[in-house]
């Protein structure tokens, strides 16, 4: 028997835990920062919609508008990165991105507000599907419930971090160097990318073989467990993926959750002040309560997954209850602390369906398949990021009111549910066994 047939399952948990020491604090740390460059436009409408003169339609296209730029150049950038390396393209991303960010000071009108949100999801597009790409070159599926969870945990968080340091910004630098408070947030928050950039350009290591800081027997073991999956996982070029009825189903699932998730990114807060609550200040502290709540949920559902080793019905439930707290936020628009209540359902709901589902196609593709077939399904489904502001954006000039756009957001997320239960479960048990 080889070497790593011979470790006990004491030795291969610590063998990982080693593995997810040295990379998922880095590449969370990079997601916390990511997410937040891409909803902080959300808390600088507080500000921004008035200054500009821009209506809320305008808002929710121009958020919106990032999805396309990030839809056009995804697939193209997850094959560079697999061929290139995770390495020199994520750290690329990530200083790109920093600096379009930045340069959402000097937006004035409606079309510079369009074309910098276009070319910043164009500078984004690659980041999250290639971190799930190359979370499948590190750990096998029964493991990577859990890890992709810790990595989408950096959702939540962002949420915790930025709500509370936009406000703050928004609401004590104004006028600080000729610049609104706005402004000076989108240069705050751009900052950290760059600089996360540069780390991971001379931390992180492409493959389990680059990696100095493991032992040869320990490199043996992981690339045993990766090669022993990849036996089971189907392989298509890129045009295959056009054509796998299974990668479309998956495609329309993570449309569906998206829909919820950029409903509540970028309209949060909004919906908080709605309730009646008037500081920026006060709604950024106010926003990081569902955020929090979702990360506790998150971990929890997520350990129920994989000790169960069932992943469907753990992403159609909060799911569910995603559509439902939404549905209540409606009821009680006008009840600050209800809405909140109503919304902290809602966005645990929908946050922590996102990880778990990434089991699903991670679990039937391999190799060139899942360099492929991740970016695509990443790339439709997160068109529901420019559809869903801009919907909820048109809704609320039509009819004066958010809860329309809500209540259709809700849907969203009942119809993901449903598909996510016609995933065949033989598949994806298949996988985790």
């Amino acid at each position: 028997m080889s070497q790593p047939d011979l470790m006990s399952k004491a030795q291969e948990a610590a063998i990982y835990a080693k593995v997810t020491r040295r990379l998922i604090p880095l590449l969370f740390v990079s997601y916390v920062v990511a997410y937040l460059d891409r909803v902080n436009v959300g808390f600088a409408k507080l500000q921004m919609l008035s200054d500009l003169r821009f209506s809320d339609t305008v808002f929710g296209l121009g958020a919106g508008i990032f999805f396309i730029g990030y839809f056009l150049f995804e697939i193209p950038s997850n094959i560079v990165l697999h061929r290139v390396g995770a390495r020199i393209w994520i750290a690329r991303i990530m200083i790109t991105w920093g600096l379009i960010s930045g340069a959402m000071i000097f937006i004035d009108t409606p079309l510079t507000f369009y074309i910098v949100r276009f070319f910043l999801g164009a500078a984004e597009a690659g980041f999250f599907p290639g971190v799930i790409l190359y979370i499948t070159y590190w750990y096998p599926s029964q493991r990577r419930g859990k890890i992709t969870t810790l990595f989408m945990t950096a959702v939540p968080l962002s949420g915790v971090i930025g709500g509370p340091l936009s406000g703050w910004i928004m609401q004590n630098m104004p006028g600080v160097g000729g610049l609104a408070g706005w402004q000076w947030m989108f240069v705050c928050e751009a900052l950290p990318s760059i600089l996360v950039g540069l780390v991971v350009f001379f931390y992180l290591q492409d493959r389990i073989r680059d990696a100095n800081w493991l032992t040869e027997a320990e490199k043996q073991m992981l690339e045993a467990h990766i090669a022993q999956e990849a036996g089971r996982k189907s392989e298509h070029a890129l045009a295959g993926m056009f054509a796998n009825p299974r990668v479309w189903l998956m495609a329309l699932i993570y449309f569906c959750l998206v829909m919820g998730l950029y409903g509540v990114g970028f309209w949060l807060p909004t919906l908080i002040k709605a309730s009646g609550v008037k500081s920026a200040l006060d709604v950024g502290l106010l926003s990081a309560i569902p955020y929090a709540c979702a990360t506790v949920v998150m971990l929890l559902v997520s350990h129920s997954a994989d000790a169960r080793r069932e992943r469907r019905w753990h992403v159609a439930i909060p799911a569910l209850a995603g559509g439902v707290g939404l549905v209540l936020s409606t009821m009680y628009a006008d009840n600050a602390w209800l809405a909140l209540a109503a919304l902290t359902l809602a966005t645990a709901g929908i946050i922590t369906s996102l990880p778990l589902f990434w089991s699903l196609p991670t679990a039937i593709l391999g190799g060139t398949a899942a360099a492929a077939g991740i970016a695509l399904i990443n790339s439709l489904g997160n068109l529901a990021g420019f559809v869903s502001p801009y919907l909820v954006g048109w809704l609320k000039d039509a009819t004066h009111s958010t809860n329309i756009g809500m209540l259709a957001l809700a849907g969203s997320l009942l119809a993901g549910a449903v598909l996510t239960l016609l995933v065949p479960g033989r598949l994806v048990n298949e996988a985790v066994d």
